[in-house]
């Protein structure tokens, strides 16, 4: 037995069944033995699972003529321009977009301050080598809400985020129609599901209950919704930005999906059990973005785009045609865009929000 899996299940003896969100939080981030604590090496092709980021530089520096296009109009005033990164990890993207836009518009990147929000000390240190030729324009910060007396005047982005945060997963118990909630308990030496009493999920579609197979699964992530409503009211001007894969809440509700999209990677295989070996594998699930999208409008933000990462690198690729600073096009980056965008790669069901707060909104 693991030293994560005998505190997780003290915790359980004690205190009786778990709610998943409870076991996820513990099996990625508890301090120095969750998923996410317990090295660098866990993205990319000797890790357990890629990213865009792991595809090579292109990613990054197409983000950061995004960004920069974005930054443009807001340098008329005076003062710092923030970049505002949150899941940076081992600030791979980071580098990428700094080098990017120190490149792409010189006269620009002085301004720029780059904001990690970061509140493990152990990704810091990652972070920070990772950094070290930047390391007078970087800073960190525990979470959006430590900028919220000084809201930014900029742009506050992640990358795979939001699909991290733990989530509650609800079964549909079609004999008594009502929902009920899945919670972790510990029996046989093993980690089981067991059934919490009646918890109906907040995003329903009512109309589709009467149908729905018996069990049938869907998740919802409060953590996420919190984070992107804390991160709104850090934003004075400019824009929220998020890049991940998920669905609308009618995409969600779909018969071919009657587990919901809860998954554990590792090694680059989807895993059968994800409540076996925390700590040892990724646990992640699609992203609601109607619910994420309800929480920023709910703050005061506007909806500049919903759409998908192959648009929106594609579009920005457009941009680029004839700019000499972005760099000549070779069999790498063509290899590395095909990657990002082909629906067979990474293109298939990323998705990109882009919110917006205007000049005149006010911060809050």
């Amino acid at each position: 037995m693991t030293e994560l899996t005998g505190i997780i299940r003290d915790e359980i003896t004690s205190q009786g069944v778990m709610p998943f969100a409870r076991f996820m939080e513990l099996a990625l981030y508890h301090p120095g033995l969750g998923y996410y604590e317990r090295g660098r090496g866990n993205v990319g092709r000797a890790g357990d699972f890629y990213t865009s980021v792991s595809t090579g530089p292109l990613f990054g520096e197409l983000l950061a003529f995004q960004l920069g296009e974005w930054l443009e109009p807001l340098a008329a005033g005076p003062g710092k321009l923030s970049l505002v990164e949150a899941g940076a990890h081992d600030a791979k993207l980071a580098a990428d977009v700094l080098r990017g836009l120190q490149r792409q518009r010189p006269e620009l990147f002085p301004r720029v301050e780059y904001v990690i929000l970061e509140p493990s000390a152990k990704r810091r240190a990652w972070q920070a080598e990772t950094l070290k030729p930047f390391a007078a324009q970087v800073r960190w910060a525990n979470d959006p809400r430590d900028l919220h007396a000084s809201p930014v005047t900029g742009i506050i982005f992640s990358n795979e985020l939001l699909d991290a945060f733990p989530i509650r997963r609800h079964g549909w118990d079609a004999a008594a129609k009502q929902w009920f909630e899945w919670g972790v308990g510990w029996g046989g030496d093993r980690f089981v599901w067991v059934k919490l009493p009646e918890s109906a999920p907040p995003v329903r579609l009512p109309e589709l209950e009467p149908v729905l197979p018996d069990g049938y699964v869907i998740e919802h992530s409060p953590a996420a919704e919190a984070w992107w409503r804390a991160a709104a009211g850090a934003l004075g001007r400019g824009r929220l930005l998020a890049i991940d894969y998920g669905f609308t809440t009618e995409e969600q509700f779909s018969p071919a999906r009657t587990k919901g999209t809860l998954r554990a990677y590792a090694q680059h295989h989807v895993g059968d059990d994800v409540l076996a070996n925390p700590g040892s594998q990724d646990l992640t699930a699609h992203v609601n973005f109607s619910a994420i999208r309800s929480a920023g409008e709910a703050a005061g933000l506007t909806t500049e785009a919903f759409t998908t990462q192959t648009r929106f690198l594609t579009q920005i690729l457009a941009k680029t045609q004839g700019s000499k600073s972005f760099g000549g096009w070779d069999a790498a980056r063509t290899r590395q865009f095909q990657t990002l965008t082909h629906p067979e790669h990474l293109g298939r069901s990323f998705r990109v929000l882009i919110h917006q707060r205007q000049p005149d909104a006010g911060p809050h």
